[in-house]
């Protein structure tokens, strides 16, 4: 009898393994790797910031983090440097987009491949370039202001407030460009026409009518910049430092010195994560409005304003913009890395490829980081895109119910909100200890990264998800097929394509990172931008730009193949807003 019943028992159970759904597992496991990338971290972040180092309970860590004038100095220059180059953000980029979305200004791909190099080219980069231009002594700019004046130096100090806030400026309006652009290509001339036939200018209609329509996007792009601002930690370590003030991620790093006091630099992390997600909150609040799509329900006809002897002015200044932030600091990148020494000039007798040489394949340091970085950024990439299309497959299908996928979609994008170097610090007090202790391996940095850019996969793998009709999916079930069958044989082949725009959109900004890697490398994982920023303390500034080449040759090759793979401005489209 008991023999009859262990018999059933054993074929009922047999039943249901084989019409258990085993994809099943796959989505628990991406579940689990959700949380366990970004919850635990800000979980433990949380908890550190109220704990002594024996684990008692305390807030003595706030006190600590904000019970000094320069702690709190460093704050409020943070908000200030935000606030003034997300506004100077607005002077460089809405004229730009608004030039080449809306006007016949000559040269626009010239701009544009101007505006893509800005994008290109690392912030951390850009600063360097900037200080071989503007220096207090040695810059270019105050050489020549010298040279042509007879003053006994020159005017420009980069290692200032207002110098750290235009090189900021300089690489972060493209992202103003980006949303101001989108919106005004949404706007039709039936308006604009109206208010000519009213008698008004072309000018005045621009300000008064096309401009009002594209605000939320402006305003949404100012908030974003204000964002980047405040959580960027190169620039402001390039150029904070030197000039001797601080901003809070330069004042997050000294927390870390040894002996790393986490408790106090968690402590001081929160309020820059809580102005994070406030202002993302209002960002997102604000773009969704939208309210230069509801202008007509088609879209109508969009005529280019003509801009007769104006055009060569609004040339000059688009090309000005972009000789600030592209053209000028990639010239002196480009001599110091090419010179013997780069405060000689150009000169045919001051040219060496030896920086370069002896950076590719003689400095074992160089050598070792350029291969830690491509295999880091590989990893995170694989990872990423991995967990992004999981997570994605199983909101876009509806496989759990629907508030459990938007807490999963929540998830998956919220390290977007979430500054590089609060990251690093959560992931720092997560695994430095057992039972996980990832620190000072390679693979706390290949997860800090896929964490870091996981929502730039995510929003890739969802539209390419939605682009697929489910019904393919059911056609192969009904066949008798499984879940895993059909992704297999119908949804992967279709992805190919998305899957590797979305790898190279994660694997660009994962060699460049700098704010998480900063906090997590150790001696054997060192990275290129971190070698870059360590350059920088020792002067040694054709070493610096022969790296930073190196980073930019590796961005410009993926660039293409991305451009070959998803169209010219695959970056521009598929990047998460």
């Amino acid at each position: 009898m008991t023999s009859l019943k262990e018999t059933a028992s054993s074929s009922a159970f047999g039943q249901w393994w084989r019409h258990l759904d085993k994809s099943a597992w796959v989505w628990l496991l991406a579940i689990g790797l959700l949380l366990f990338l970004v919850v635990n971290p800000l979980l433990r972040l949380l908890v550190v910031s109220f704990q002594q180092p024996d684990g008692a309970f305390t807030l003595a860590n706030y006190f600590v983090a904000y019970g000094r004038a320069r702690y709190v100095e460093a704050l409020l220059n943070s908000l200030i440097l935000g606030v003034s180059a997300a506004s100077l953000c607005l002077v460089f980029g809405v004229p730009l987009a608004w030039a080449l979305s809306r006007t016949d200004m000559p040269a626009k791909g010239l701009i544009w491949v101007a505006i893509l190099g800005t994008f290109i080219i690392p912030p951390y980069l850009g600063a360097v370039g900037w200080i071989l231009l503007a220096g207090p002594n040695a810059g270019w700019l105050n050489q020549l202001v010298v040279e042509l004046t007879g003053m006994e130096k020159g005017p420009f100090n980069i290692y200032s407030m207002p110098g750290l806030i235009f090189v900021i400026a300089c690489y972060s309006f493209p992202y103003v460009f980006v949303f101001t652009k989108s919106a005004l290509d949404l706007v039709s001339s039936e308006m604009e026409d109206a208010a000519n036939i009213l008698g008004a200018g072309s000018l005045r209609t621009s300000l008064s009518i096309t401009l009002p329509l594209v605000m939320p996007a402006i305003l949404g792009a100012f908030i974003l910049v204000f964002l980047e601002a405040i959580a960027l930690f190169g620039s402001p370590a390039l150029l904070a430092l030197p000039g001797r003030f601080h901003v809070v991620t330069t004042q997050l790093w000294q927390f870390f010195e040894y002996p790393p006091r986490v408790g106090v630099a968690a402590a001081y992390a929160m309020p820059l994560l809580g102005i994070t997600v406030l202002l993302f909150w209002l960002q997102r609040r604000i773009t969704s409005r939208k309210g230069y799509a509801v202008l007509s329900g088609k879209g109508g006809e969009r005529r280019l304003i003509p801009l007769g002897r104006w055009k060569w002015p609004m040339l000059g200044y688009c090309l000005g913009v972009c000789t600030l932030s592209f053209f000028m600091p990639m010239v002196v990148i480009c001599q110091a890395a090419l010179a013997k020494a780069w405060g000689r000039g150009f000169s045919l007798d001051n040219l060496t490829l030896d920086n370069l040489y002896f950076t590719i394949f003689e400095n074992n340091l160089t050598r070792n980081a350029t291969l830690n970085t491509f295999m880091y950024a590989g990893a995170a990439s694989v990872i990423a895109i991995a967990l992004a299309l999981c997570v994605a497959y199983i909101v876009n299908r509806q496989l759990v119910g629907k508030h459990v996928g938007s807490l999963l979609s929540f998830l998956t994008m919220a390290p977007f909100v979430i500054p590089g170097i609060v990251l690093a610090i959560g992931f720092y007090a997560a695994y430095t200890n057992p039972p996980l202790l990832l620190y000072g391996t390679a693979w706390i940095l290949i997860l800090a990264f896929a964490t870091r850019f996981l929502p730039i996969a995510y929003v890739n793998c969802s539209a390419a998800i939605r682009s697929i009709n489910p019904e393919l999916e059911d056609a192969v079930r009904i066949l008798g097929g499984t879940r895993f069958t059909a992704i297999r044989s119908v949804v992967m082949p279709l992805l190919k394509r998305s899957l590797a725009g979305a790898f190279i959109l994660v694997f660009i900004p994962a060699t460049r990172e700098l704010s998480t890697a900063i906090f997590l490398y150790s001696i054997n994982t060192q990275v290129l931008s971190v070698l870059l920023f360590d350059k920088s303390d020792e002067g040694n500034f054709e070493m610096l730009a022969a790296i930073g080449l190196i980073l930019v040759f590796i961005t410009v090759v993926f660039i293409l193949i991305g451009f070959r793979l998803m169209g010219r401005d695959f970056m521009l489209r598929r990047a998460p807003t």
